[in-house]
Parts: structure tokens; C-alpha cells; sequence
């Protein structure tokens, strides 16, 4: 899809229309599905209503994935827009990150069936969440801490209580609360998260 004029930023384009069923109505439907299918137009709203826009859906599921996006995905009250996170030009391509859920029964090659080809600079190759890094342990924390203490501090290097890391802020996807969102050029069984919520599960 492609902007016919001037969109400003936090302007809501569309919003994201099909059968509202069940996540076991979901899996009936697409039980024949192969894994290795990666196009579906389901997009999770929480944990009991998927959107299928893969019938009687709108233009939105033509909405595609980008790792450098000019929209994101937002949930309100149960139903879910397609928004402007920067200002979009005329004749400029519509998209937003999928974030796709993984799960931990994935193939060993789900990034390569979710693969991504947006061509952005910092493309990360797959239309999946990032992959999380692993939390370092307390005691490792603790050692590094201690170790860290026998550096002389300089004057400016003092800290009084303010030295916890602030929480991390929302992610390139799309603001779907918390919930998965099986997008538009994305397949298979899965859904792409909708901001700190899309993820996606089952089919």
C-alpha cells in the first residue's frame, strides 16, 4: 500500500478488519496450513479474539513488514489500527514491524521461512521478535559489580541510588498491548505482536 498524499505523524490510516474468532476456530480453519507457509492475515487481538482478515478483511492486510517502519499496529478496546509513527510522504510505501511471536517449538530455520526483505539499513532479516539475549545471572551481576567497585571513582563517577537502568523503551513493533498479531505478509501459524503485547500463536 502507498500513501496518495501527505500523512502526518499520529494520524490513525486504517484500521485492521476481518472475522473475529476464536484461537481454536483459528487453528480449524488453518489445520491444513504447512509450517513452512509464511503468509496469513491473522492478527491476534489477546488471548480470545484473532482478527482473520483473510475473509471479509480490508485493505489493511496489505499493509507490509518493515524493520525501519513509517506505522505501527495499536490496540483500542479490542480493535486494531494501523497508525503513522513519522510524517509519510505521497507515493511513500505503508508498512510496520510484524514483530512476530516465536515460540519454543519453532524449526530451527523459522527465520528463514519468516525471512525478511525490506532492504532497510538496519533489516534484521526476519519478520520474527527480535531474538531476546540472555539475562545474566545474579551472582555474575554481583562479581562484575564488586570488581567494578575497586576502580577508584572519579569525582563525577559517584552515584547516590540512581544507578538502576532505566526500563528499556517499546520496541520497533507494533503497539499491540501485549497481545500476538498474525499480520498481513506474514504466514503460516503465527501472529505478529501488537506493540509490547503483538504475539503470535497457534494458526
Amino acid at each position: 500500500m502507498f500513501a496518495l498524499r501527505r500523512i502526518r505523524k499520529g494520524t490513525t490510516i486504517i484500521e485492521y478488519l476481518g472475522d473475529r474468532v476464536s484461537h481454536e476456530e483459528v487453528d480449524e480453519r488453518y489445520a491444513d496450513k504447512l509450517e513452512t507457509d509464511s503468509h496469513t492475515f491473522l492478527f491476534t487481538v489477546n488471548s480470545k479474539i484473532v482478527i482473520d482478515a483473510g475473509s471479509n478483511g480490508n485493505d489493511a492486510r496489505f499493509i507490509n513488514h518493515s524493520c525501519d517502519p513509517n506505522c505501527e499496529s495499536t490496540i483500542k478496546n479490542k480493535r486494531v489500527f494501523i497508525e503513522a509513527i513519522r510524517t509519510i510522504q505521497p507515493g511513500e510505501e505503508l508498512n510496520y514491524d510484524y514483530a512476530i511471536g516465536r515460540d519454543s517449538d519453532d524449526a530451527a530455520n523459522v527465520d528463514e521461512i519468516f525471512a525478511c526483505r525490506c532492504g532497510a539499513s538496519n533489516c534484521r532479516g526476519s519478520m520474527l521478535e527480535p531474538l531476546k539475549k540472555p539475562r545474566v545471572r545474579r551472582k555474575q551481576r554481583a562479581r562484575k559489580t564488586a570488581a567494578g567497585s575497586r576502580r577508584k571513582p572519579s569525582a563525577r563517577g559517584k552515584r547516590t541510588g540512581r544507578g538502576k537502568t532505566a526500563a528499556r523503551s517499546r520496541a520497533l513493533a507494533p503497539r499491540k498491548s501485549g497481545a500476538r498479531r498474525r499480520a498481513g505478509a506474514t504466514a503460516g501459524s503465527r501472529r505478529p505482536r501488537a506493540s509490547k503485547l503483538p504475539a503470535r500463536r497457534g494458526r
